[in-house]
């Protein structure tokens, strides 16, 4: 027989991190998902500069009449005089522009075209935002009702959806904006006109969002903690708002994200078909469909043009960024 192994007292007392890793060894941190989609979309220097612009624009659109105090002037306000009587284009070299007037001013009228941009990123931002909100709620509970019940409820919805998406929305927008007066709904002027573009922009985008979240419950409610919740009594309700919402926050962001640029755009050419806020409320599409007429003073056209180009770029950018921090299938 062999004698028994002598081991020190003080091998068998120390923690388990120690032997393996040393006694100076930290304790290894564990990380959510978030953090680590957080860390993804720190690391990507295109998505980030994309974000800086877009928090960039929200401030310009929030803090738009103070820009406008130091920088500029009334955005209704005429300076006929900044104007050659017979040409009706602006005086001086560059559309006029001066330390006065950052982007010049517009031809006939002479309105300072550094403040019409400023406001006019408050109704495009605003009617863009609002309108993605309104899809969002539509296409993510109409999306998880469909998916999740399925049967003759995921042929009905499917079949509306199918509707929508064939219906000729630029169409219906021109008409329905069209043919509302002044005064409808207890609304009137801008308020009228920002609220109805909102529905119609909103109202009619949801389907997009209500097949892809319907896709990805159908492949949710497959999911074990599904059947884990369902065999605990759980009813419908409580695993659509507490097992499956929670997992599609990552696809609603992404496609909500996506879906803003997609808006300004659609707001942008309602405004330069004449449909959208009317004159003289400055919009960047009322702006460009002015321009079109001066199209000898180009200045007229590129700064409201290449307000909505970047507007545009920044969101697509930072949701192309964000769509790959979400993916679970990236590089940590």
């Amino acid at each position: 027989m062999t004698a028994p192994l002598d081991v020190p007292e003080s091998a068998s007392q120390a923690a388990p991190e120690a032997v393996v890793a040393g006694s100076d060894a930290k304790a290894i941190e564990g990380r959510s998902l978030g953090q680590i989609a957080w860390r993804r979309l720190r690391r990507d220097r295109v998505a980030m500069a994309g974000a800086i612009v877009i928090i960039f624009l929200m401030l310009v659109a929030v803090f738009a009449p103070l820009l406008v105090s130091w920088f500029g002037h009334d955005p209704l306000e005429y300076h006929e005089e900044l104007t050659d009587i017979g040409t009706q284009a602006p005086i001086g070299p560059w559309g006029g522009i001066t330390s006065e007037f950052l982007f010049g001013v517009e031809p006939v009228n002479g309105r300072d075209i550094f403040s019409r941009v400023v406001y006019g990123a408050r109704i495009s931002l605003l009617i863009a935002f609002l309108a993605t909100l309104l899809s969002v709620v539509i296409g993510t509970a109409l999306g998880v009702i469909a998916g999740y019940f399925g049967g003759w409820v995921d042929t009905l919805i499917g079949r509306a959806m199918d509707v929508f998406l064939a219906f000729p929305l630029l169409v219906f927008a021109l008409a329905l904006a069209g043919v509302v007066p002044d005064q409808a709904f207890g609304l009137s002027g801008d308020t009228l006109r920002v609220t109805l573009l909102i529905f119609i922009i909103g109202f009619f985008n949801w389907p997009y969002l209500g097949r892809i979240i319907r896709g990805q419950t159908l492949s949710l409610r497959e999911r074990e903690f599904v059947d884990a919740a369902k065999s605990l009594g759980a009813r419908g309700p409580y695993i659509i708002f507490r097992e499956l919402l929670p997992n599609l926050i990552a696809p609603i962001l992404i496609y909500a994200t996506l879906l803003i640029p997609s808006n300004i755009l659609f707001e942008a050419a309602l405004s330069f078909l004449g449909v959208g806020v009317r004159p003289p409320t400055p919009t960047w599409g009322g702006m460009l469909s002015d321009a079109a007429r001066f199209y000898t003073i180009p200045h007229f056209m590129i700064f409201p043009g290449l307000a909505i180009f970047i507007t545009v770029l920044a969101f697509n950018l930072f949701g192309d960024g964000l769509r790959d921090a979400l993916d679970p299938r990236g590089n940590r």
